[in-house]
């Protein structure tokens, strides 16, 4: 690009409006090194460097005026920005997998099946987009790894025992049994149990999966609120 690019050239060749180029000279984000006799601008190969920071660190969800004071500090160069946007689509790449897999158990499940009603459909949807909003890629990584250790037939047996040992919990709870008594002191550490098989008794997935409990009106089909009350009559004799 000897002598450089003007802006309409840029605009063709960047995809971009050659009025969103007019707007980043007048925000200052990417002004151009020169202009012709003419008084066209002209960016230069730095610019187009600048440009391609830009374009990146959109996409990574941040807004001008945060592009703006990245680019002013020098340990976001080129290299950098472009790693982190590699690391960025690596994680939306990972998401996308996990959908797949999803989708194929869905079709796997209506294949087999004569009808699915809409309400089970919604509810895997809704839970498809939980998981996503509350855990992070790695964490959902892990979960996966955590699900193919435990094996289809332990899953099964644990989803069994939720509602048992709930119903349970609910039955001293309703009583008044004091939760310090050896009985509810069981209870507890049966549902401290089910819940390292789950995390892995990693901090963070424990930390991931309360937010749902707290900002989930249902997960799983269980009503949360009446999930945070057995919790909180099991809390001064939880598991640490």
């Amino acid at each position: 690009m000897a002598g450089g690019l003007k802006i309409g050239e840029l605009a063709k060749a960047s995809g971009l409006t050659v009025r969103a180029l007019h707007h980043y000279d007048e925000i200052g984000l990417l002004s151009p090194s020169g202009r012709t006799d003419g008084g066209h601008r002209v960016y230069s190969e730095d610019d187009v460097v600048r440009l391609q920071q830009i374009a990146s660190l959109r996409q990574l969800g941040l807004s001008l005026d945060e592009i703006r004071a990245c680019l002013d500090q020098p340990q976001y160069s080129l290299l950098k920005i472009v790693e982190m946007q590699a690391e960025k689509l690596r994680e939306t790449l990972q998401l996308e997998a996990r959908l797949l897999d999803r989708l194929e158990k869905i079709a796997k499940q209506l294949r087999s099946a004569e009808k699915v009603s809409t309400t089970e459909l919604l509810q895997v949807i809704q839970e498809m987009n939980m998981y996503e909003k509350y855990y992070t890629p790695a964490q959902l990584g892990e979960l996966e790894e955590r699900k193919e250790k435990l094996g289809e037939k332990r899953i099964e047996e644990v989803q069994a025992e939720w509602p048992r040992l709930m119903a349970e919990v609910k039955a001293e709870m309703e009583k008044g049994t004091d939760p310090h008594t050896e009985r509810v002191r069981d209870l507890a550490a049966r549902w401290k149990g089910l819940i390292d098989e789950f995390t892995g008794g990693n901090a963070g997935i424990t930390k991931s999966l309360s937010n749902v409990w707290k900002q989930e009106s249902r997960v799983g089909g269980y009503d949360t609120g009446e999930m945070r009350k057995l919790m909180e009559y099991l809390a001064p004799v939880f598991p640490k």
